[in-house]
């Protein structure tokens, strides 16, 4: 469990591709002016993770609510309500379609405006020009976006990614800077329009959230920048896939 500014904390565990590739995914926790908890997304816990977590939130009493942003990261979401059963429990509309039996409160995170219930904590945003739950299953790019107001900190699952190393090699190879979701021409929305609104909202998500100096990425990193590295790095992923951009506009305008 990384500890990455006072109230914020990034835990990381094992997600393999196809059963052999280890891309990671992960979860995080930020403390509350209050000094309670609030829990974003869910991953594998190791002994000494989990002993850690629940020694920081009081055996769990203290977290206050559990937050899952991304509609296809499920594979968690039973046994971290097992950890915290007492916390509110937010998800998007697929995470309820798929365990239906669950606590669920207020409506899908995606749908949440400004004044939604972690709006002390957070700020939120959701990818425009793209779907948001893809027919293609296998197609994960959007997500909701978190920023930690207190720290600065970005959470993010998929739409982010940070390229890093597996294992020892990580010692070796650089991370990659920010990059987009290598399936983005596959989450397009087809219509007029979806790429120039893709690139509105990652220009002015780069100026709204510059400050940020960390990125947790899911898969499968941790990035840290130097001032205004943020918005210098999303500016350079998104131009990486102007091509992509380019051809939608070609064919659907």
């Amino acid at each position: 469990m990384q500890a990455l500014a006072e109230s914020f904390w990034n835990l990381r565990g094992p997600h393999r591709v196809g059963g052999v590739l280890d891309v990671g995914t992960h979860m995080s926790v930020v403390r509350r002016a209050n000094g309670r908890f609030v829990v974003v997304d869910g991953c594998p816990l190791d002994a000494a993770q989990r002993a850690a977590l629940l020694a920081l939130t009081g055996d769990g009493a203290q977290v206050d609510a559990v937050v899952h942003v991304h509609p296809f990261h499920t594979l968690h979401v039973d046994a971290v309500h097992r950890l915290f059963p007492s916390a509110a429990l937010y998800g998007t509309a697929r995470h309820r379609r798929q365990a239906p039996a669950l606590p669920w409160s207020q409506a899908p995170v995606e749908d949440w405006g400004a004044d939604h219930p972690l709006a002390d904590v957070f700020d939120l945003t959701v990818p425009d020009g793209v779907e948001f739950v893809c027919p293609d299953e296998r197609v994960h790019v959007a997500s909701v976006l978190v920023r930690h107001r207190h720290s600065g900190i970005v959470h993010v699952d998929d739409t982010l990614n940070v390229i890093a190393a597996p294992g020892l090699l990580r010692r070796l190879l650089p991370q990659s800077s920010l990059r987009m979701h290598p399936m983005l021409s596959r989450a397009l929305r087809p219509e007029a329009g979806a790429a120039d609104a893709y690139g509105a909202w990652a220009r002015a998500l780069a100026k709204r959230w510059d400050g940020t100096r960390i990125v947790c990425a899911a898969h499968s990193a941790v990035r840290r920048l130097d001032a205004g590295g943020f918005a210098r790095e999303m500016e350079a992923a998104l131009a990486r896939v102007s091509g992509t951009l380019d051809r939608h506009r070609a064919r659907f305008g």
